[in-house]
């Protein structure tokens, strides 16, 4: 490697980390002046609170890691083309190509960390972060009202809500089917967890076996069973996705398909985006230096509007079709990589007209 090379990935790997560093203590100065008050009211642990932001700077920087990069690329190429280092480059024989390849080395380097953060760090993070907003921040949750779900090929499960901090469903039913004919229903005005030996308990217990001559009823105030059915199948927070890492999550998505979940869009989103995110460094380093590469009038101001307004353009495409897709029939895939296309066309022709 040359030392033109390593002069602008030092600049490209040092910039995106000040950049970084600059912008996180921003988001966790807000995030805490917004939250203090109720931190303080809960009488949070410290050791707690310092883990929430511990979390929260992995889970913010994984949010917006692509616009980060975006950003520092813009600021420092924007330097080198204002102190006409680049036209000094290029005019000693450099083509375009050659001097975009410190680049690209760098955008690797950063897309191999995005796939360590997206597959191992974050999903931890962003546990403990939805954790603690639930246990100190939002108060009582009460989670999916009306959560029905085929757990396996004869089982099927409804409770009118469910609350994870006490662990108890209001009007439960489970409906076990024979060959496509039930078999056996069980109903309970009320049923909790028992963490102490991992069964249920139900209060006023019915179980109807139906029978081709005469229906068989067993009733009783209370019961303790166990179930084939996990504690999570009663609790389906709209996070868990985010929790999981990659093997669980392929694991948790294969098993939601076959109980017909109705959540599979949003829990497919966030199993693309684990891909999708490192690609979309590549290409916006390669739209960040086609714009910036060119010394302008008004210096680096314009390029970094410019580029603050790309930016939010791929934000609000990101936005939009995870909507569609979470909500709709919209392919989970499609609205993944349709903004890596669009911009990745971008890209091609910004790129075509560096050259020139």
């Amino acid at each position: 490697m040359k030392i033109l090379d390593w002069y602008i990935l030092k600049r490209y790997l040092l910039t995106f980390a000040v950049m970084i560093m600059l912008f996180i203590p921003i988001g966790i100065t807000v995030h805490l002046a917004e939250k203090i008050g109720k931190i303080i009211d809960k009488n949070v642990p410290f050791g707690e609170v310092l883990l929430y932001f511990l979390d929260f700077t992995i889970y913010f920087a994984h949010l917006l890691f692509p616009l980060f990069l975006f950003l520092s690329v813009i600021w420092f190429t924007s330097k080198l083309a204002n102190n006409t280092e680049i036209v000094a480059f290029l005019s000693s024989g450099v083509s375009f190509s050659r001097f975009l390849r410190p680049y690209i080395i760098g955008a690797s380097i950063v897309a191999a960390f995005s796939i360590l953060l997206g597959l191992y760090l974050a999903p931890n993070a962003s546990k403990g972060f939805n954790d603690f907003q639930y246990k100190y921040l939002k108060g009582r949750k009460e989670v999916n009202k009306n959560v029905l779900k085929q757990i396996n090929d004869n089982d099927i499960i409804y409770v009118s809500n469910f609350d994870p901090k006490t662990k108890t469903g209001r009007n439960f039913t489970l409906e076990h089917f024979n060959r496509g004919k039930m078999s056996f229903k069980i109903s309970a005005d009320r049923i909790r967890f028992i963490d102490k030996d991992s069964t249920y308990r139900l209060n006023n217990y019915v179980k109807r076996k139906i029978k081709e001559n005469n229906d068989i009823l067993e009733i009783t105030r209370r019961k303790d069973t166990l179930f084939s059915f996990d504690l999570e199948d009663l609790t389906p927070e709209e996070y868990i996705a985010e929790t999981l890492g990659y093997t669980e999550l392929v694991h948790f998505i294969d098993r939601e398909e076959k109980r017909g979940s109705s959540n599979i869009g949003r829990y497919k989103l966030e199993l693309y985006r684990k891909w999708s995110l490192p690609v979309s460094v590549f290409i916006l380093t390669i739209i960040a230096v086609a714009v910036s590469s060119r010394k302008r009038r008004g210096g680096m101001g314009v390029n970094l509007a410019f580029g603050i307004c790309i930016a939010m353009v791929f934000v609000f495409f990101d936005k939009i079709f995870g909507t569609l897709a979470s909500q709709s029939d919209f392919s989970p895939l499609l609205a993944v990589w349709f903004p890596n296309i669009i911009f990745g066309i971008i890209a091609v022709i910004l790129l075509i007209n560096a050259k020139r």
